[in-house]
């Protein structure tokens, strides 16, 4: 069979990474001479232990092996299995933690020395910290085409960047170069980029989109073991609703995190760099610019865990993300024409699950 799909992000390559996998011929088209939205704007993220008990659970921890195996596949992909600290400061924060670790998830409560010990980057004053070795972390920025390298490898894969489709047709696309590009099954996977054709063909699908702010600093000088985050994240991610967290949402967050519904996430890259952020905005028309107060948040935050100040602040960025209206769903399905199906809506959840997803998609459209 040849699929064609269309988006190069992580989502559309996890696609093609499966089709390829299952002996089809596979043709990508982007758009952009290079993915540039949410997949390449993210922590790189392989994050399991915050999700929702469920559906969401199973199938981020399907895709933390899928990741696993690719990254053993593609080592270019950056991939390791780093796990996470989500460290807390409060007894509030600490009663959320332990009732975290009283769960089933395996996650472990360590106290501040533990702490220390396994991420000794981390100097500030805290109690401890909730330790999730399940969690991991990928090189956003360079996974793509690491990915596509190795597709590129099997003989049966071509890559088309600069490329808009601007017509579905029944036997394939054509392109804002007029051409024509035969495909017996077409994948729409174009992230928060939902006008255009995909609306033509889709209507309105049930997604929102969400804003955020990041950055990356200057490679900090000492290895940073694990992911970080700090217990906004609590507030924030499904898997720690209970008791314990009704009793910290209690203790408001700070002015700056609570109207920018921010949280602590900060991830190492290969380079010794740091990501940080991030922020969420829920309400269009989004803003155009980039906000400091955020960014002195985060550095406040990362520097008290750290117990010195922040690398500098080297690059800065905002993103958009489609999100599934529905939480049930890990992302948008739906069969949009004989021969199409879109894609789109994982939110948070598209470096972590993409690959899970394109599983999904591939048992769902027979590939």
């Amino acid at each position: 069979m040849r699929i064609l799909i269309v988006g190069g992000g992580v989502l559309g390559t996890m696609h093609a990474w499966q089709a390829v996998g299952r002996g089809h011929e596979v043709v990508q088209l982007e758009r952009e001479p290079e993915a540039r939205g949410a997949s390449v704007r993210n922590f790189g993220l392989v994050w399991v232990g915050g999700r929702a008990p469920g559906v969401e659970y199973e199938t981020a921890l399907r895709a933390r092996r899928l990741w696993e195996e690719i990254g053993t596949r593609v080592p270019g992909a950056g991939f390791r299995a780093n796990g996470s600290l989500t460290v807390v400061r409060t007894e509030a924060e600490y009663a959320v933690a332990q009732e975290a670790a009283n769960g089933d998830r395996g996650f472990k409560l360590l106290d501040a020395d533990e702490v220390r010990a396994l991420n000794p980057a981390l100097r500030g004053d805290f109690l401890g910290a909730l330790w999730c070795d399940k969690d991991a972390a990928v090189e956003p920025r360079v996974a793509q085409p690491a990915l596509r390298a190795a597709l590129e490898s099997s003989g049966r894969y071509t890559w088309l960047p600069g490329r808009e489709v601007r017509e579905l047709t029944a036997g394939g696309v054509r392109d804002d170069q007029g051409q024509a590009h035969g495909a017996d099954l077409v994948l729409f996977c174009t992230g928060a980029w939902l006008g255009g054709l995909v609306a033509e063909l889709a209507g309105k699908p049930p997604v929102r989109r969400v804003r955020l702010q990041m950055a990356q600093t200057e490679p900090l000088p000492e290895k940073l073991t694990t992911t970080v985050a700090d217990a906004d994240s609590f507030r924030y991610y499904p898997a720690y609703r209970g008791p314990a967290l009704d009793a910290l949402n209690t203790h408001p967050q700070t002015e700056v995190a609570a109207a920018n519904a921010m949280q602590l996430l900060m991830v190492q890259r290969l380079d010794g760099s740091l990501t940080i952020g991030d922020t969420h905005e829920y309400d269009e028309p989004f803003s155009f610019d980039v906000t400091e107060s955020p960014y002195d948040h985060l550095a406040e935050t990362a520097s008290a865990l750290l117990g010195r100040p922040l690398p500098r602040i080297l690059r800065r960025w905002a993103g958009v993300y489609a999100q599934a209206l529905d939480p049930s769903k890990i992302a948008h399905r739906e069969r949009i024409a004989d021969n199409a199906w879109l894609i789109t809506g994982p939110g948070g959840r598209g470096m972590t699950c993409s690959p899970a997803i394109a599983e999904d998609t591939a048992e769902e459209a027979g590939l």
